[in-house]
């Protein structure tokens, strides 16, 4: 496992910052192995990843902030450190289908995916021989409208309790109240169909069909209080024909929808991703 360091910055766009950052670095004896910058002129904003590796950095990790704060303050930067080495905790929520589930196991499984899924959390038992193949705690939570409020704090002292630092939906076919949401900001992804808005609700992929369709996808993003409306992290688009009958739309889907959780979910543990202005920042 490498050891490295990754800070991530965002602040008012103006000269000599990347500069800045370089010299702070360097002064420290960082050796720096990857370095990513996007600027927004729109809004004047400015975009930062860099990492690098702490074998020969001389400066205490307990240090970093108080080291580093007064170039933060003189540049009005937000800005957080993470290390390769801290492995997210990651819980996983799913309903009765599992394709996108049994991915990210399968990542995990391969080393792709570099964190801990302490458990996983189903509204109904069919995953559970998945989960229990993998050797991961599953927890059932059966969700009604009378019982929508009791599950979740059931569900919430499960994350609290396994100190989960991200929550994925892996087609979890439930809403999450907006009190769940707020508890968890830019901590929680789904993923769903790309036809919204024009095929919301149910058996989006039969009325697609019946449309003809000719391109379908699938989109992965940050939950938030407004349904379906979070931060995008990934879109794929797969062409579709006259040939391709509903059977064929569908399994297409559900291989986009995997591949785009997962990148998603890589991306987000890799510390690569920036929110801002209801959008993200993905740094290579």
């Amino acid at each position: 496992m490498k050891n490295t360091a990754i800070l991530l910055i965002d602040c008012p766009d103006r000269k000599g910052l990347v500069a800045a950052i370089a010299d702070f670095l360097y002064s420290h004896n960082a050796n720096i192995l990857h370095a990513d910058q996007h600027q927004d002129a729109e809004q004047g904003l400015f975009f930062m990843r860099v990492e690098w590796d702490l074998a020969d950095f001389d400066l205490a990790i307990p240090a970093f902030r108080d080291k580093f704060a007064p170039l933060a303050a003189r540049f009005n930067m937000r800005w957080r450190l993470e290390l390769s080495t801290e492995r997210p905790r990651v819980a996983i929520f799913v309903s009765k289908q599992d394709h996108c589930l049994a991915d990210l196991l399968y990542r995990h499984h391969s080393g792709e995916l570099a964190c801990e899924i302490p458990l996983i959390v189903g509204n109904h038992a069919d995953a559970r021989r998945l989960a229990e193949f993998h050797g991961i705690p599953f927890h059932v939570i059966p969700v009604t409208a009378e019982n929508k409020a009791e599950a979740e704090r059931r569900q919430m002292e499960l994350l609290q309790q396994h100190r989960v630092d991200l929550l994925v939906l892996a087609r979890y076919m439930q809403v999450l109240s907006a009190e769940f949401v707020r508890r968890h900001p830019s901590r929680i992804i789904n993923v769903h169909h790309s036809f919204l808005p024009a095929f919301s609700g149910a058996r989006p992929y039969h009325r697609a069909f019946e449309k003809g369709v000719k391109l379908i996808g699938a989109t992965s993003h940050y939950v938030t209080e407004e349904l379906d409306e979070g931060p995008i992290i990934e879109q794929d688009v797969v062409r579709v024909s006259h040939r391709d009958q509903l059977e064929d739309l569908i399994q297409k889907g559900r291989d986009l929808e995997k591949a785009v959780l997962s990148r998603a979910v890589r991306w987000h543990i890799e510390h690569r991703i920036l929110v801002y202005a209801k959008k993200t920042v993905i740094f290579d």
